[in-house]
């Protein structure tokens, strides 16, 4: 009933869904030169062969994915297209996708356009990422009998629970999928008792991230610059966290002369307002975005993709969304490349990996922002300490870096089968 009457709002809703989506382009969220790749219509030919779709909603399901990217587009004879649907997530993907692999936008989810991008690119697997449920492109992918595989499968308690009350619709949903992998044990149950047919817990994708990219020359450039102060990041900061970060900072100058903080913001677009802020905080501020060099009280390094130099910059990372804002960013980043790591109590993004960095020592969870200063504070005071909070932090990360072996190897399979397809064609 309720997948009847979605499909008959997205067929008929075609006037609203262009306004929508005009809208959308005003405020810089849709690419004016790649506008019609959201109506169905590819900007490319298929490449001949056989091809792999690995979709993925915005920039952290893209990232968790492009490992598996990678092993896929060295498997001799596959092609690799990936599917997103923001700008960010399109810039990031022209700069980070291996050879041979193609992006594209994720068509909007109306019947036609779903059909249009799928006929097209007549794809002989298809991996899903996460919860990004779209009942049109699914039922595309279902009627022509393709494999498809829900990877990182994510099922919050609240998603759980409102699924709960439409229990048919997502139960179809999940039908389409031939396996379906979920990040944690407790996605995998829930996915199941939604009536997902296999369910299977290998891990999370994000252990196999390899760190994030750094320009080793701004690297020098950038610790000359800070020479010996004391430094710590706040890291994908929201509205409300630059000024508690601020606030730690003043907290702590008196303790630690020299000290230095940076902050990453989430939206880079918002460095001007946090200066202002700090500004008006009595505290000095540079704007990477301006070209300036780390300096004065706080630098906010308000530019895009470059999270990897600052995490290789500092010694001490507090990830944002995660003491004023609930939700949590992706500590396993940092502590990939050897930072100690600091969050607080709000990590629901990440329900299993925040718990077992802090079992083993490789991320200590705040409560509040005293404690948070007075954790910088004692780290920094510290080098034994920090320098064994940093080695956990890399241990951890290298024992939980397997989960990329256990996916390739469920799907190897299904990638079999479609070798062997195209062999007898």
């Amino acid at each position: 009933m309720i997948h009847t009457l979605y499909r008959t709002l997205t067929s008929l809703g075609g006037p609203l869904i262009s306004l929508y989506l005009k809208r959308r382009m005003a405020r810089g969220k849709e690419d004016p030169a790649r506008f019609g790749e959201r109506l169905g219509r590819p900007s490319l030919p298929r490449p001949e062969g056989r091809l792999v779709w690995l979709h993925a909603a915005s920039v952290g399901e893209s990232l968790s994915l492009l490992p598996l990217v990678e092993r896929l587009a060295a498997r001799p004879g596959w092609r690799v297209l990936m599917t997103t649907g923001t700008v960010t997530s399109a810039k990031l993907m022209a700069e980070r996708l291996p050879e041979g692999a193609i992006h594209q936008y994720v068509p909007v989810d109306r019947p036609a356009w779903a059909r249009a991008f799928v006929d097209h690119w007549r794809p002989d697997l298809v991996l899903w990422a996460e919860s990004d449920f779209w009942p049109n492109l699914l039922d595309a992918i279902r009627r022509r009998a393709i494999p498809l595989v829900l990877v990182q499968g994510r099922v919050s308690a609240k998603s759980f629970a409102g699924w709960q009350r439409a229990r048919g619709f997502i139960g179809r949903l999940l039908s389409a999928f031939t396996l379906c992998l979920g990040q944690t044990p407790e996605d995998a149950q829930r996915l199941a008792a939604l009536g997902a047919k296999r369910v299977e817990c290998l891990g999370n994708l994000k252990m196999a991230v390899p760190p994030l990219p750094a320009d080793e020359a701004e690297l020098a450039r950038l610790r000359q610059a800070v020479g010996v102060r004391p430094l710590w990041l706040a890291a994908s900061t929201h509205p409300g966290e630059e000024a508690l970060a601020a606030r730690v900072h003043q907290a702590l100058a008196a303790r630690v002369p020299g000290l230095l903080t940076v902050i990453v913001p989430r939206h880079p677009h918002r460095g001007a307002e946090i200066a202002g802020e700090l500004a008006a905080m009595g505290l000095s501020a540079t704007l990477r975005s301006a070209g300036a060099a780390p300096g004065g009280d706080i630098h906010v390094a308000d530019t895009m993709g470059e999270l990897g130099l600052f995490y290789r910059l500092a010694p001490i990372v507090f990830m944002g969304k995660s003491l004023l804002v609930k939700g949590g960013q992706n500590p396993f980043e940092p502590a990939r490349l050897g930072a100690a790591v600091l969050f607080g109590p709000h990590m629901d993004n990440f329900p299993e990996m925040a718990p077992a960095m802090v079992a083993a020592g490789a991320a200590v969870q705040v409560e509040d922002e005293a404690h948070l200063a007075e954790t910088v504070a004692r780290l920094l005071a510290d080098p034994v300490e920090l320098d064994r909070r940093r080695a956990a932090a890399e241990t951890w990360v290298e024992a939980e870096a397997g989960v990329l072996e256990g996916v390739l190897g469920a799907l190897d399979p299904l990638l079999a089968q479609a070798e062997q397809a195209h062999a007898h064609a």
